[in-house]
């Protein structure tokens, strides 16, 4: 199999570039040209091409793609180009962007320049900065020649960074690049157009008259004790943050409060409407993304952008502005983005969902053996949680109190206290008094001792890695850390790391109190939330072999974070979902012991299907 490493050098201005639009509009505007492409076939020279579509179209025919890695530096924007303009679709495709993330982190500079200081291989040109508002004609042959050989510079930094970077990267984590590239890529899912106008007609129209019929004033939205009775009065939780002035806790009601922020996307339409106005904007997030997925599919087929290890511990996220991750579900009109993305014709969607897999990797980590059972055994155990809570049997357990149940395994298994977890209830409309909470949270600790101590176990390996020791715990021994250069890591089932750039502690009043290095400055970690880290990391490991062993047979649509949505042929769907289930429901070797099951849903929608 040949590498082919490339990059393509489009036409951009001021107004017409990727900072202002997305990467689906950028390509498909009308705007968009190809100035010249950058081709290096394994370790050979690197040629420069220039010329019209139809030029261009010819020669990147005459390479030989169904038997090639396809490698460049994001992938989705130079491999969409490559799929949607040029109908070549490769045999892999392969992203030093990714790879860079997997391997540093996601708190660390990605962009090639970066990388190429990073690893001291050269430097990015900047040429790239002259050719603003310049069309492949307006180039001087001087200034094309200059600007080719600024992208045969960035080839040549791409293949050398793939040179270090890929060599030992796990080839499972490869596969799992493409796959995920794929979605993007190679999209076949299409939008509901009529629905989605007349959706967006609604959403406006619904918000004008909430405000109006509301009596609100303009006084009420600016006063923040008259805006936080407001939200009081939906049921909502009035956001909170400590002020840089006073130190003291204050209403997060600014336009960088990112708590404030997702309500505009609350599953109450009232309480959009009135963080919207308060801001001042002019539409909802629920309004934009509408119109965004309005205008992709005046466009063409849904490009699903999820980003390759988004998070600390491996997860997939949203990208390109629409982010499929948390599309809303619930409230007034909560699916119909949902249910506007759509299989072609002949084909259905199976939305398969991981059951309960955190809580599941949680009680197998710690050993908590009585809670793996009756996971292996199927049992309800909210309802079994409930049971304990209120001392009752569990045959006699209300809808209500599962739900306490269900909150409690799902919310106290990282060490949460009664104050979060009485908060936590509150925003799903249920009250608890404080010291009801506290009552709860110490049955779960009592029941599920083993995962109390995997907590302290967690404490102490921070104590150990802060000191440069190895430390390694949990089921089979999968928990295994290490310190090297001021940074710590805990090395995950797919071989890749989960860091701790510069941990380090403070002495507080209960002992040291450790914290990391991020981007936003030092981040608190304590053994609970180590534990989350390493469940979400765990999961995360699984679903990845999961969707590997089902990409084999059917093509994957999206993945939000549990679940994954395949479009198989309609005359194929009863052995599609046998098949794909088979998988979800498969363990990997490495985690022996861990019941792993899963649900899914059939439908020509996603809204249908999820």
């Amino acid at each position: 199999m040949d590498l082919i490493t490339l990059d393509f050098e489009t036409y951009y201005d001021k107004d017409f570039s990727l900072r202002k639009i997305t990467l689906e509009n950028y390509i498909r505007d009308p705007r968009f040209e190809i100035v010249g492409v950058g081709i290096k076939v394994n370790n050979g020279d690197t040629e420069w091409a220039s010329g019209t579509h139809e030029e261009l179209h010819d020669y990147l025919h005459t390479f030989d793609w169904k038997n090639s890695m396809v490698l460049a530096h994001n992938t989705m924007f130079d491999g969409a180009i490559l799929s949607w303009l040029f109908n070549i679709r490769p045999r892999i495709w392969a992203d030093t962007l990714c790879i860079a993330r997997a391997l540093h982190g996601v708190e660390v500079g990605g962009s090639l320049a970066v990388l190429a200081e990073r690893y001291g291989i050269g430097k990015k040109g900047t040429e790239v900065l002259d050719a603003m508002g310049l069309r492949r004609l307006d180039f001087s042959d001087e200034q094309l020649d200059s600007y080719g050989d600024y992208c045969i510079n960035d080839v040549e930094l791409t293949y050398m960074l793939f040179s270090k970077m890929g060599k030992g990267f796990p080839k499972k984590e490869m596969r799992i690049i493409d796959m995920t590239l794929r979605m993007f890529i190679d999209p076949v899912l299409e939008l509901d157009l009529p629905l989605l106008e007349t959706h967006l007609s609604n959403v406006k129209q619904r918000k004008l008259d909430l405000i109006e019929s509301s009596g609100v004033t303009k006084t009420d939205l600016m006063s923040n004790p008259k805006f936080a009775k407001l939200l009081e009065a939906e049921g909502v939780e009035p956001p909170m943050k400590t002020s840089l002035t006073t130190g003291k806790q204050t209403y997060a009601f600014a336009k960088s409060d990112e708590a404030f922020k997702a309500l505009q996307d609350h599953e109450n339409p009232r309480v959009q409407a009135l963080v919207t106005s308060r801001l001042g904007t002019k539409s909802s997030l629920e309004e934009t993304r509408t119109e965004r997925f309005i205008g992709i599919a005046k466009r063409g087929l849904l490009p699903v952008p999820v980003r390759y290890y988004a998070a600390h511990t491996g997860r997939w996220g949203g990208d390109d502005k629409i982010n499929i991750q948390n599309l809303p579900s619930r409230g007034v009109n909560g699916k119909v983005l949902k249910k506007s993305i759509v299989a072609p014709e002949g084909y259905v969607l199976i939305d398969c969902d991981s059951s309960q897999i955190e809580a599941r990797v949680l009680a197998w980590l710690a050993g908590q053996d009585d809670l793996v059972q009756a996971f292996a055994n199927q049992e309800d155990v909210y309802i079994k949680m409930a049971a304990r809570i209120y001392n009752i049997p569990e045959g006699e357990v209300t809808a209500e109190q599962r739900f306490v149940g269900k909150t409690t395994i799902l919310g106290a298994g990282y060490g949460m206290g009664a104050v979060r977890f009485a908060e936590q209830l509150k925003t799903f409309g249920t009250t608890m008094e404080p010291a009801e909470a506290k009552r709860v949270v110490q049955i779960y600790r009592d029941a599920n001792w083993k995962i109390a101590q995997l907590w302290r176990s967690s404490q102490h390996m921070l104590v150990s890695m802060s000191r440069g020791d190895d430390f390694t715990y949990g089921a089979n021994n999968i928990v295994q850390c290490k310190s090297h250069r001021k940074t710590a890591g805990i090395k995950l089932p797919s071989g890749l790391w989960m860091k701790y750039a510069d941990l380090d502690y403070e002495q507080g009043e209960r002992g040291p109190e450790f914290s990391y290095m991020t981007r936003r400055g030092r981040t608190r970690i304590y053994g609970g939330k180590v534990v989350e880290n390493i469940c979400q990391a765990i999961a995360r490991c699984i679903m990845g072999e999961q969707m590997l062993d089902i990409a084999r047979k059917y093509k994957i649509a999206l993945t939000v974070h549990d679940s994954v949505v395949c479009c198989v042929k309609e005359s194929e769907v009863d052995e599609a979902r046998e098949y794909i289930e088979a998988c979800m429901n498969t363990t990997p070797a490495w985690a022996d012991g861990l019941p792993i099951t899963c649900e899914s849903g059939i439908g020509k929608s996603y809204g249908e299907a999820g």
